[in-house]
């Protein structure tokens, strides 16, 4: 392949950059997505050397020290300064370039990571690199006891008999529940109510923070432990002497979930590049939003990492399976909106009343709590909350409901073998219609969040991204 060529399929690349050296390390490739990251254009790079370009890597450029060890470096995260001073943060994966035996070049690929690096700096600055850390500035994100978890139901009053059990002991809790259902509540009422609750209470969530920064998130790093690090405590050390609650402990890379493992079961952390363990005294509440068997049939979960954390496991019901609930939540965020609105509520209409009770709840309380909070935005002094106040898809689930879907002619319809032989049928079309209908109902349900709506259907975000263009592309055809 021609250098001219290589370089346009290298320049219509959209996501990573691309950095090609020779033996020298003068440039020979460098694409417009790596020039843009750098803040240079590709002209005052080409041909010259990586260091006379941007001389803050002068003893941290990852290429050069791939051409002197000859081996690569991959998934390191490196910060650095462009020729005007801004900071730079890439993970990069730098290979060496060899030919009959000798190093000829490197070539590396990077991912600008600059914004996500800054916020998890954000997070961990102001416990002052794991000094003199201050444990009630953190008691102060406390915001919920067991008082403020509602509910009459036996589903729920067990749940909270065993959350008060678990508070008395330091083992490690494992909380189960669809999201929405009120797991954190449970978890800060936990430490509130135990013999730590005048220590910190950390809280990350699993699947909110990029693996490659999440591991230095959560232990810590040392300075010189690789390009651009510093001392920092991570989260397992400022929460020392307290709780750390890990949401979506699912969503943690696997090679991670062993080396918390490990933390959990010997009590002791190695911050990212360091070769000193220290001592911690942490209890771990962790949270999953599926059932954790099939989390580990799927291998998105330790065996041994669940068995470790569910010492205590409590499982938070859905909505739908403590409906006798529905009317002491809903008078409870009626007066907690209306107050906030400076607004007189009478309450809700006896049909939205039968509604609430008979409609499935897939966002559970916090559905409930915001499709309570919208409507008391709209609605007057003195009325009644009614249909029209509610939600547009909530409005839609009372026009017609399942059961009623006859009416429309929308039911279901099964066809038998000795019918197709009277039929034309277009199987195709029928499946497509299927597929439709579960993608249009999954992003419903998640309020248009393709990432969720991916994971309900069982299916990748960029599969089901993909399902949506071809759909956009044959609506627009047909318009056209």
């Amino acid at each position: 392949m021609e250098k001219k060529q290589l370089e346009k399929m290298l320049n219509e690349l959209t996501v990573e950059g691309i950095h090609v050296v020779d033996s020298d390390g003068t440039t020979l490739l460098y694409n417009d997505i790596m020039a843009e990251l750098e803040g240079l254009d590709r002209e005052e790079v080409l041909n010259k050397k990586i260091l006379d370009v941007l001389p803050s890597l002068k003893g941290q450029s990852t290429l050069m020290h791939v051409l002197s060890t000859k081996e690569p470096i991959l998934n390191n995260l490196q910060t650095y300064f462009n020729k005007e001073g801004k900071e730079i943060s890439t993970i990069n994966s730098t290979w060496p370039i060899k030919r009959e035996g000798k190093i000829w070049g490197a070539v590396e690929i990077a991912r600008d990571v600059t914004q996500i690096s800054k916020l998890a700096q954000k997070v961990m600055e102001p416990q002052n690199h794991g000094q003199n850390i201050n444990p009630k500035n953190k008691v102060k994100s406390i915001k919920y006891s067991f008082e403020d978890i509602l509910g009459n139901s036996s589903e729920i009053l067990h749940a909270k008999q065993i959350a008060k059990m678990a508070s008395k002991s330091s083992s490690n809790v494992l909380i189960i529940g669809e999201s929405g259902t009120g797991k954190e509540l449970f978890a800060q009422g936990i430490h509130v109510a135990s013999s730590r609750k005048n220590q910190p209470f950390i809280a990350e969530n699993c699947a909110a923070i990029p693996e490659s920064l999440l591991e230095g998130l959560l232990f810590g790093t040392t300075k010189g432990g690789f390009t651009g690090a510093v001392d920092r405590a991570g989260l397992y050390q400022q929460a020392h002497g307290g709780t750390l609650l890990l949401d979506e402990i699912n969503a943690m890379p696997m090679g991670l979930q062993s080396k918390l493992l490990r933390a959990i079961q010997e009590g002791k952390i190695r911050p990212v590049g360091g070769t000193n363990e220290v001592q911690v005294d942490v209890r771990i509440i962790a949270i999953i939003n599926e059932d954790p068997l099939k989390a580990i049939e799927e291998g998105r979960l330790r065996k041994d990492l669940f068995f470790r954390l569910s010492v205590i496991n409590i499982f938070i019901p859905p909505l739908r399976e403590r409906k006798e609930d529905i009317e002491l939540l809903t008078e409870y965020f009626i007066d907690k909106f209306s107050k906030e609105n400076n607004k007189n509520i009478e309450g809700i209409d006896k049909e939205i009343e039968k509604f609430f009770q008979t409609y499935g709840w897939p966002g559970n309380v916090r559905e409930l709590e915001h499709v309570l909070e919208g409507s008391i935005n709209l609605v007057r002094e003195g009325e009644l909350i009614q249909q029209r106040h509610l939600p547009y898809y909530a409005q839609r689930s009372i026009d017609m409901p399942p059961h009623e879907a006859t009416d429309k002619g929308e039911k279901e319809k099964t066809i038998s073998l000795e019918e197709l032989t009277d039929k034309n049928i277009d199987l195709d079309k029928c499946l497509t219609d299927i597929e439709d209908s579960l993608i249009k109902e999954a992003l419903r349900v998640n309020e248009g969040n393709i990432t969720k709506a991916a994971k309900n259907l069982g299916i990748s975000r960029q599969r089901l991204q993909h399902k949506l263009k071809k759909r956009f592309l044959k609506e627009y055809i047909n318009k056209s």
